[in-house]
């Protein structure tokens, strides 16, 4: 599993291990600013391997995968952050699709029975009306986006071209715990327990649907098991939510008031998606549905965060993350870093 000392990876690591015990289970991270050994500390205790290697290294990763006698890929890894990705495209454009293409080498070259690449809705760029289905077109509206597509394609191409056995899943917005607080969900809510501001984006608008890390696993986790190679899979669910409405739920559950919002510019301007929503009758097809309602979801993920300081804290007194607040909000928040 690339990418499990992040997010979503480390969920899908727990559901593999708690539903699936027999499965052997190694991650593979570069522990790049959002991959946390903190996050898989109690994996590796239990007694899953860890490699610190990036996807970009074919070397490391034929090692791994020779070592561990590996059967499956499931690619988590990557640049994940659309206002990041304005400054670094490069980076973005280094792991998400030259490290997808490294990974699909490699799943040939061993005979892998299957790779998974965990993508995002955002490949399919802005929807006004309806719904994107897995036939949409790709118009990604930021390097991150197109990052992402650039690995998407690699994977169709490897398919058509070498049947190289692999699904692609694509991902909503995604919140729980263990989420670096960059995304909209943890960055507010780490930052109003602790009575600071809030930065909004423009009038708050814009939409999404939000699906819990657990529910996205065992989405990827169906597709994994019951896919068919060489498809992909949208894992989403249907709570089509304004980003203002999310703001004054985590206002209420946190205990503050709405004098800590501060609407600002928005620095992607013409880049920030308005909505997102997908079809995923392909997935439930497979037996996949979303269990966690997000309100309750919602709930369970702030009260998380208020009784896991520890786990966020230390990301907070980092410099690397205190340059990025200061770099992207510094001029909206002034002081209130």
């Amino acid at each position: 599993m690339t990418g499990a000392a992040g997010f979503i990876g480390s969920h899908f690591v727990r559901e593999i291990r708690e539903t699936r015990p027999d499965v052997h289970v190694a991650i593979l991270d570069a522990l790049t600013y959002s991959g946390n050994l903190t996050t898989i500390q109690d994996l590796m205790d239990g007694g899953v391997p860890f490699y610190q290697a990036r996807i970009e290294d074919a070397a490391a990763v034929d090692d791994i995968l020779a070592q561990e006698r590996s059967s499956h890929i499931v690619n988590f890894a990557a640049e994940s952050h659309n206002d990041r990705s304005l400054g670094e495209t490069a980076t973005f454009l280094t792991s998400n699709a030259i490290g997808v293409e490294v990974l699909l080498h490699a799943t040939r070259r061993h005979g892998l029975t299957r790779m998974v690449h965990v993508s995002t809705d955002e490949v399919y760029g802005s929807i006004g009306e309806g719904k994107f289905t897995e036939e949409s077109c790709f118009r990604p509206n930021t390097p991150y986006s197109a990052a992402k597509a650039a690995g998407d394609l690699q994977c169709r191409a490897h398919f058509q071209a070498y049947r190289t056995p692999v699904v692609v899943t694509r991902g909503g917005n995604t919140y729980g715990p263990y989420q670096y607080p960059e995304k909209l969900i943890p960055f507010f809510t780490v930052r109003l327990l602790l009575g600071k501001r809030v930065p909004l984006y423009g009038d708050g608008t814009q939409v999404r649907e939000w699906i819990h890390a657990r529910d996205h696993a065992r989405g990827i986790l169906a597709a994994l098991e019951r896919g068919v190679d060489g498809e992909a899979y949208n894992v989403g669910d249907h709570n089509e939510t304004e980003n203002r409405v999310i703001l004054e739920r985590l206002l209420t559950l946190t205990g503050r008031g709405a004098e800590l919002v501060k609407h600002i510019e928005d620095p992607r301007k013409g880049a920030h998606d308005a909505r997102y929503s997908m079809t995923t009758g392909k997935l439930e097809a497979l037996g996949w549905r979303p269990q966690v309602n997000f309100r309750t979801g919602l709930e369970e993920t702030v009260a998380w965060y208020r009784n896991n300081t520890g786990w966020w804290e230390g990301i907070l007194a980092d410099p690397e993350y205190q340059e990025f607040i200061a770099r992207f909000y510094g001029r909206f928040l002034g002081e209130d870093l």
